[in-house]
């Protein structure tokens, strides 16, 4: 009997991965289509019915093109960091509380932290294991900024851990019956959305491959496959925090129809971001994490301890 739930378990991940790798498909080519009308042009609409076939078409381009690498790299690690993304960023959904197989389980919140956290050794090995001054640079600033914006996304998951009472995701569900935490904790909400598109290397945060200045950063050396890989990887991690942001700040029913068209709706924002903010400069990144965000999650982090401990007073 265990292992016909390992079993089912298995197909039920592998199922989560082919839905979560068509989404990265279409949401690649939402954002072309999103751009294209921004910058008053109509984006991909040649292959299939108004461009629908497009990111299958680029994925084809991309797997078969040639692979090359720099024969100065560490090609074992230059190889496998792509792989090691992608894997991280898909084991992510993992803890999205889907209540059947091991997808629900009690401390999603330290799973999606720990992953989170590991995502930063692929960026730092790529641009390393390349062994060209433009990678480094862009791997050196990608660790910086994630570890950064880290912080403050850590801070305020435990101010919902405390407010909560529970390290799991699915308690959100539950404690969002009545009122969004939004409507609670605006600048919450507004710290963790800009702290994704920091973690996620999106405008106006993608100094880890800043093409004007570091020509593509971290993967300047990938091509075909690898380049891909981290292509996805990226798109795998931006659903996934528009997922975390319904889930945790617009109510979170994952039955309902509506959860995931807030889901599209925080996509659409991270595209919009993209098509208006030039890139922020590098320093002014710093200071935004270390003395605006951190000072404020640290405060609503302490106003929470405050209340709960308020709280448990009364019960006593």
């Amino acid at each position: 009997m265990y292992f016909k739930d390992l079993i089912f378990s298995f197909f039920c991940f592998i199922l989560l991965v082919i839905c979560v790798l068509v989404g990265v498909a279409f949401l690649t080519l939402l954002e072309r289509k999103v751009l294209g009308y921004i910058q008053i042009r109509k984006g991909p609409n040649k292959v299939g019915f108004i461009g629908i076939l497009q990111p299958f078409n680029d994925a084809i381009k991309l797997f078969t093109k040639e692979q090359t690498f720099p024969l100065v790299s560490n090609y074992m690690l230059f190889y496998f960091s792509p792989i090691m993304n992608l894997f991280l960023s898909l084991l992510l959904w993992c803890s999205l509380p889907y209540l059947f197989g091991f997808l629900s389980f009690n401390l999603s919140m330290l799973f999606f932290l720990c992953c989170m956290s590991l995502g930063v050794y692929t960026v730092m090995l790529a641009g390393w294991s390349s062994n060209s001054c433009y990678s480094m640079l862009g791997g050196m600033r990608a660790v910086a900024q994630t570890i950064s914006y880290e912080v403050s996304l850590a801070l305020i998951l435990m101010s919902f851990m405390i407010l909560l009472g529970s390290f799991s995701l699915m308690d959100f569900m539950k404690f969002q019956k009545f009122i969004w935490m939004i409507f609670l904790a605006i600048p919450l909400g507004l710290v963790w959305f800009v702290s994704s598109l920091a973690e996620t290397n999106r405008t106006p945060f993608d100094f880890a491959e800043g093409e004007s200045e570091l020509v593509s950063g971290f993967n300047i050396e990938y091509s075909s496959g690898g380049f891909a890989l981290i292509f996805m990887s990226e798109y795998s991690s931006i659903l996934f925090m528009s997922m975390l942001f319904s889930l945790m700040f617009l109510g979170g029913n994952l039955f309902s129809m509506f959860f995931f068209l807030k889901l599209v709706f925080i996509s659409f924002l991270f595209i919009w971001v993209r098509g208006t903010l030039p890139r922020y400069r590098y320093d002014k990144l710093m200071y935004l994490a270390w003395k605006s965000f951190l000072p404020l999650s640290l405060n609503y982090l302490f106003l929470y301890i405050g209340l709960g401990m308020f709280y448990f007073s009364l019960l006593i």
